[in-house]
């Protein structure tokens, strides 16, 4: 459906800026391995050609052999053709530089392509080599773009000494400003050690970074307060697990992001981190915020059930046996009666003493939830969400729906570049039909599209936007302090 009006008209008749928070490249593969070959060598060019072969070499065999080996299908013609000039506004950010105005945005955050993939390779020496080239070409690619456009710099998170090395480098040497984290990559079942990496490849978990981790990356956390930069994610869970078909694309391709992502925050919630580091800010990117307000009422549902006060109201030890074998007695069931008897009572005294060996029975310990504020600190406070913007679920963000009436941080993100986006003029007045049809305000979509990007950054680094056309609305922003939501 064509928009009711141009992205340029909706942008002038507004009185802030619009930040796109998660717009995308298609680096040019051929020219970039060899810019890459240039700076850091032949293993980082060839390990980032090995990894852009994934796609071809999946869609290069029938669907019984990906059925038989277990291979997810994948997109085929993501790439703009009939409209050609996004094809090259997405390979050349100059291009895309000298669009913004006719786009309607003011200031962009853009992630890679080609790089999504390279956080999970899995080779210690080729991934950090492919890492290293890969953000230099990054930031030469854009060099004097700074006012009005700053790319993502990827951080890998296979261990903390890794990722720190990595926030160092180009923080202080390449002078990025944003990270795209590495999460929920595939870490190799030790009972799995000797297998056909074909099959071994099954025999995997995954990193969640805050729960169950065999390394600690608080260390990483607080090396992100030292350099102001804010943790994001834009990581996915195509090609495995429930979405894992040989045949159809978009059965992979649909809540891959919102899964991943979900996963992520809740290991970084119930790991305490957000309790640990209350001023970090981190954003889950490109699955919109529909899960993101489920998961903040799932968390407080759970919390009543499994946490300190919840599951001590289930102690098995609390149970009154007595009144148990009156009541068994009074309906007349016999055989559950002579059952409870052999076992002194006791419905499952066996199963009871069984707590699976954990130290606390608490889930939410490292939480140390004590008030609802809490909720609101530890969660709707640090927690960004990138929307992208035909999602009609954007509108829960700002409902009356979510618990303790609070808003969550939903934040504008045009996903330019990619299939899903095949006019790049499109995204702005998408978003904007929410404004039109009564389902937000206008400061709704002041906080979504511009608010709410200038809080995750900037209240991580406050220089984030010095020297950016949004430097004066953006310093405004962080002067004022956001009214907390209706928890107190």
């Amino acid at each position: 459906m064509s928009p009711r009006r141009s992205a340029s008209e909706i942008r002038a008749g507004l009185k802030h800026p619009i930040i796109d928070a998660d717009g995308h490249w298609v680096e040019y593969t051929p020219v970039f391995a060899e810019r890459m070959r240039k700076a850091a060598g032949d293993k980082a060019a060839d390990g980032f050609l090995a990894t852009q072969r994934r796609i071809s070499d999946a869609l290069s065999v029938s669907v019984a052999e990906r059925k038989r080996r277990g291979l997810a299908m994948e997109g085929y013609w993501t790439r703009q053709s009939t409209n050609t000039r996004d094809r090259a506004t997405a390979m050349m950010p100059r291009l895309l530089y000298d669009r913004l105005d006719e786009i309607g945005i003011d200031f962009g955050i853009i992630y890679p392509t080609a790089g999504l993939g390279i956080p999970r390779i899995a080779d210690d020496e080729t991934r950090r080599a492919v890492v290293r080239g890969f953000n230099i070409v990054t930031a030469e690619y854009f060099a004097k773009l700074g006012d009005r456009l700053t790319p993502a710099a990827i951080i890998p998170m296979h261990s903390p000494d890794e990722a720190i090395a990595e926030l160092d480098y180009v923080t202080r040497q390449l002078g990025a400003k944003v990270g795209m984290f590495g999460g929920g990559f595939a870490r190799p079942l030790a009972a799995a050690d000797g297998l056909d990496p074909a099959l071994g490849r099954f025999t995997v978990t995954y990193e969640m970074l805050a729960l169950d981790s065999d390394h600690n990356y608080d260390p990483v956390w607080q090396k992100c307060r030292e350099l102001g930069i804010a943790p994001t994610f834009h990581v996915g869970g195509r090609g495995f697990g429930l979405r894992n078909s040989p045949s159809n694309f978009t059965f992979n391709h649909i809540g891959h992001f919102a899964e991943a992502g979900h996963a992520l925050a809740k290991a970084l919630f119930l790991g305490g981190v957000t309790r640990r580091f209350p001023d970090l800010r981190f954003a889950f990117l490109e699955g919109g915020v529909g899960w993101g307000c489920q998961l903040f009422a799932d968390l407080i549902e759970h919390w009543e059930r499994r946490g300190r006060e919840g599951i001590a109201y289930m102690d098995p030890k609390k149970l009154d046996r007595a009144l148990l074998k009156s009541l068994v007695d009074q309906y007349g069931y016999d055989d559950i009666a002579a059952e409870l008897a052999r076992r002194d009572g006791w419905p499952s005294r066996e199963e009871d003493e069984l707590t699976g060996g954990v130290a606390v029975l608490d889930d939410y310990a490292a939480c140390d939830i004590t008030r609802k504020a809490d909720w609101i600190d530890l969660y709707a406070t640090p927690y960004y969400f990138g929307c992208e913007a035909d999602d009609r679920m954007n509108v829960t963000a700002f409902g009356r729906a979510n618990p303790f009436g609070a808003r969550i941080n939903a934040i504008f993100s045009s996903d330019i570049g990619h299939f899903d986006v095949p006019d790049m003029l499109s995204p702005v007045p998408h978003a904007y039909e929410l404004v039109e049809d009564d389902l937000i305000t206008s400061d709704d979509f002041r906080d979504f599209t511009f608010a709410n990007a200038v809080r995750l950054w900037g209240t991580q680094n406050p220089r984030f936007f010095e020297g950016t056309v949004v430097a004066d609305a953006a310093a405004a922003v962080l002067k004022t302090t956001p009214a907390r939501a209706a928890a107190e």
